[in-house]
């Protein structure tokens, strides 16, 4: 009698690879390189292992600035309070702007120029036109 043995053989999946966790510092390097001149970020993105896809939703984030911070984040600043300085209230007078006023009633002819008093125009135009 004979005995047989049986094998089967089964392959064996390959191990998907673990995902790489990178640093928000890590990713701001990347996308600065890819906005180098002449940078394509296909290349830079394969040269880190890193699908394309994935460092343009990088650089979306960047130009937003949620992606850390960057040269453009606003700081704090340490601000001093000291006591006021009172200013000295001056009386400011109304300004009327410049013009020029051209009037040719028929007993003359009439300009004005730069600032006119009101008064003073009112005296000189019922003189003129009686």
């Amino acid at each position: 009698m004979g005995t047989s043995i049986r094998a089967a053989i089964e392959p064996v999946p390959p191990e998907a690879p673990k995902r790489r966790w990178r640093s928000i510092l890590e990713r701001r390097r990347i996308v600065e390189e890819t906005f180098a001149p002449g940078a394509s970020v296909a290349r830079v993105a394969r040269a880190h292992g890193v699908n394309a896809n994935q460092v343009f939703s990088w650089r979306r984030l960047y130009q937003r600035g949620l992606l850390g911070d960057s040269a453009g984040t606003a700081a704090l600043v340490p601000v001093t309070v000291s006591d006021p300085q009172p200013v000295a209230a001056s009386p400011v007078a109304p300004t009327v702007p410049p013009g020029t006023i051209q009037l040719q009633p028929p007993k003359g002819r009439l300009r004005i120029e730069g600032a006119a008093d009101p008064a003073a125009l009112r005296v000189v135009l019922e003189c003129l036109l009686g």
